[in-house]
């Protein structure tokens, strides 16, 4: 704090030295090398001593023999930027493979616990640009306005990926096509968008509000040495399981829902209770759900699991049983059986975007 800006210049620049020489050892010139040696030699001793102008000649001299020997150019810093962008991805790649992987809630399975993707139809026209900015920052919300042009039929709606991040749908009409900001689902789930539909000039395809997805950051590194708890929020792959549809070009879907069952575990469902090895499913999530208060509905009963009072099913080893918070709009373990040990990803940590209403660590 209180060493002067001249003396740290010259710790720095012989730091630089020392991995110059580390570096570039095998390719320097006798002579050269002595001139460095000579040069950090004479800085350190002018240092010690606190020799203001020796400490500024010897500095400048030691600095003027490294840019001698590697002058800059356009190549150099291409070279290091380069460098600076590769280190950066390998060490972000590292951290998604091993320890942090960011995930987005697609669907309304986990509500509303954590938020999927929800749209709001509106007739009203979008607000000023200053509070679309304002909102998708906060809330993830942006607006779409999608009006036909003329007497259309809507033929077929495709889905878009840019950045394999954003979504967005291609309108295909007879005689017209919108490139729209909201996957397939939402359009037609909550839009009411739909092949075969009939719109005349000036007529409202989609106007209103689209919330994004809770962004949730996964802990992959945990269940690597602790086994899965009871009650985590969970993410998994569904590769090899059946009854799970696979895109033909993403692959197998990622799926985020509460640990509920570990192996061994005999569960039942009464609604709204989820019963485990006959006791009411202990933990605050499940009691949030088992409640019943608005807006969650407790657990319902399933299809091919658990689908009546007094039936149980006994979770096997190297399996999990999932449930959704929202049980009555959630696909999951009722419906297509255990998530297998090695489909495991891991533990949801936090919502880390948008910044309301869930952002924090995901209970």
């Amino acid at each position: 704090m209180f060493t002067s800006r001249q003396v740290k210049h010259s710790r720095l620049l012989l730091r630089h030295a020392r991995k110059y020489l580390r570096y570039k050892d095998d390719q320097l010139s006798s002579a050269d090398r002595d001139q460095i040696t000579a040069g950090m030699k004479a800085l350190r001793e002018a240092l010690s001593q606190r020799d203001r102008e020796r400490i500024h000649s010897t500095a400048d001299a030691l600095d003027k023999t490294l840019h001698r020997l590697t002058p800059v150019t356009w190549e150099s810093h291409w070279r290091e930027n380069c460098e600076v962008i590769l280190v950066a991805i390998v060490v972000a790649v590292g951290i998604r493979s091993y320890f942090l992987q960011p995930f987005k809630i697609p669907t309304g399975s986990m509500q509303p616990t954590l938020n999927g993707i929800i749209g709001y139809p509106s007739t009203a026209p979008a607000p000023n640009i200053l509070r679309q900015i304002g909102e998708f920052i906060v809330l993830g919300r942006n607006y779409i306005n999608v009006v036909s042009r003329e007497d259309d039929q809507l033929l077929e709606i495709q889905p878009r990926k840019m950045f394999f991040f954003f979504t967005f749908s291609q309108l295909i009409c007879q005689r017209q096509k919108y490139l729209v900001y909201a996957s397939p689902d939402t359009l037609s789930h909550d839009f009411t968008v739909f092949p075969g539909r009939i719109y005349h000039r000036g007529d409202i395809i989609a106007r209103g509000a689209i919330d994004t997805g809770d962004q949730v950051f996964v802990d992959k590194f945990s269940y690597n040495f602790v086994k899965p708890h009871r009650g985590d929020v969970f993410v998994f792959r569904t590769n090899h399981i059946p009854g799970i549809r696979e895109d033909p070009e993403a692959g197998s879907p990622f799926y985020i829902k509460r640990l509920a069952g570990l192996p061994g575990d005999m569960l039942r469902i009464d609604p709204p209770f989820l019963y485990v090895n006959g006791k009411k499913a202990e933990g605050y999530g499940f009691a949030r759900v088992m409640s019943a208060k608005p807006p969650y509905r407790g657990y319902a009963l399933g299809h091919e699991y658990l689908s009546q009072p007094d039936r149980t099913f006994t979770v096997p080893q190297h399996g999990y049983f999932a449930l959704g918070d929202n049980s009555y709009n959630s696909y999951d373990s009722r419906y297509w059986g255990v998530v297998p040990e090695a489909n495991l990803v891991g533990r949801g940590l936090l919502v880390y975007w948008p910044f309301h209403p869930h952002w924090g660590l995901i209970r």
